[in-house]
């Protein structure tokens, strides 16, 4: 009898002492947890960086007559580091938004929308001027996210 008891007792020490590492595997996890949620908030508010680009001014397609666009534009970017990069492309990246701008018409870029989506092309120019896309072995496109988080518009004027 007194085996049996001592086996039991040796059997419960056993699993409760294997349960507390869980226990403490949960702990390290919860820790883990809000760790990485702070690292989140500290990433949240990191001050957004801006590069002012200087006006553009381009000819519309013609509809009624001629009409022009001149607009300002403000580049969000992911950090610091990719600015020098950004500037020392910026001769290819102002001919590019040029030609980009000057391929529409003033009824595409008077909604919303139309503004919306330019702004979406812009920054898919600009990115792929960062870095350029390159094709995978089925010879598809892969374009890269690139340094350019959002174009917005500090003015915007058609003529």
């Amino acid at each position: 009898m007194l085996v049996v008891v001592l086996a039991g007792g040796g059997a419960a020490f056993m699993l409760l002492s294997k349960s507390e590492p869980a226990e403490d595997d949960e702990e390290v996890t919860a820790e883990t947890a809000k760790t990485k949620k702070k690292d989140k908030k500290k990433e949240a508010h990191v001050a957004p960086v801006f590069i002012n680009l200087d006006a553009f001014t381009v000819n519309l397609v013609p509809e009624t007559g001629d009409q022009y666009l001149q607009v300002m534009l403000s580049l969000e970017i992911e950090d610091v580091a990719s600015e020098p990069m950004l500037k020392s492309l910026m001769p290819k990246i102002r001919n590019n938004i040029t030609l980009l701008l000057s391929s529409k018409k003033a009824s595409e870029l008077l909604p919303k929308e139309g503004k919306e989506r330019l702004a979406e092309q812009l920054k898919a120019e600009i990115n792929n001027v960062a870095e350029p896309p390159e094709k995978n072995k089925k010879g598809e496109v892969i374009h890269a996210e690139g340094p350019v988080k959002s174009v917005l518009f500090t003015s915007f004027i058609i003529q």
